[in-house]
């Protein structure tokens, strides 16, 4: 049973590229600031859904994914939160949801270094691929507007044209990213090892050392630490997010401490 699909998008490929090569983009916090999975949880809600509650939840685990990087338990209660609320759903309104939720929340969060890099290895020539652990359907939409090559993600069960809120495989991510770009390669006839992969995170190792030019973006602090011990460049674009969250913590501390002395004041007066 395949563990994702690969999406190739239709239009003309440059042919100036080594046979062989490829480029291979994770996307959240890669290639885009934050998580894609919980921008369509979100547009999910504003269809009618699920609760304010669910939303509020997700909004929560997206700021820690902004802000910390990715945590697999968040990851995971998104994904099945969303296969549950896609039951039942129709697989051509997939696509749809998926071309709003590229137009009103993802493109004004992509980061311009990373999109540059795409743009660099298509001009040279190399496929670009997306592999992400969003649904299929949301990947080929964000891979077809940025004019890449294609994309691999999670693949949702349908029957009769609903989705079953099952998955077909495993979800695409960590070990399962590494085995679906190796599929990719054999049908592809790449060679890994004139390939690139980027990604922002520790769980992407096993497709980042699989590859004969691994980068870090925006790394987490684990997968800093091995980019440094193993040579890999890093590029970080985050400059003006450590400003804003810099800002935040302070704005959040200043009120607290205002909070707390109007508490006491009124305390006094009482």
């Amino acid at each position: 049973m395949p563990r994702s699909t690969a999406v190739k998008l239709p239009g003309p490929e440059a042919a100036a590229g080594r046979p062989g090569e490829a480029a291979f983009f994770d996307v959240d916090n890669t290639l885009m600031r934050g998580a894609s999975l919980f921008h369509v949880g979100r547009k999910m809600y504003q269809r009618g859904a699920f609760t304010l509650r669910d939303a509020a939840g997700f909004a929560a685990k997206q700021l820690r994914f902004t802000l910390r990087g990715e945590n697999m338990q968040d990851v995971h209660s998104v994904r099945d939160a969303a296969l549950a609320f896609a039951t039942g759903l129709a697989a051509e309104d997939v696509r749809t949801l998926g071309e709003e939720v590229y137009d009103e929340m993802i493109e004004s969060k992509i980061w311009p270094g990373t999109r540059a890099l795409t743009q660099q290895h298509m001009q040279a020539g190399r496929p670009v691929w997306l592999v992400t652990g969003t649904p299929v359907e949301v990947a080929s939409v964000i891979a077809s507007r940025l004019n890449l090559t294609g994309a691999l993600g999670t693949v949702s069960e349908v029957t009769d044209g609903l989705y079953t809120g099952r998955l077909v495989g495993e979800f695409l991510h960590g070990p399962a990213k590494a085995e679906g770009v190796r599929e990719l390669a054999r049908k592809e006839g790449l060679d890994l090892a004139a390939c690139w992969a980027y990604s922002d995170s520790y769980n992407d190792v096993p497709l980042l050392s699989m590859v004969g030019h691994p980068v870090a973006i925006n790394p987490d602090a684990r997968l800093r630490r091995h980019a440094r011990d193993n040579n890999w460049p890093v590029y970080d674009f985050r400059a003006g997010r450590r400003a804003a969250t810099l800002g935040l913590k302070t704005a959040t501390t200043a009120g607290a401490a205002y909070g707390l002395w109007r508490g006491w004041s009124w305390m006094r007066a009482r």
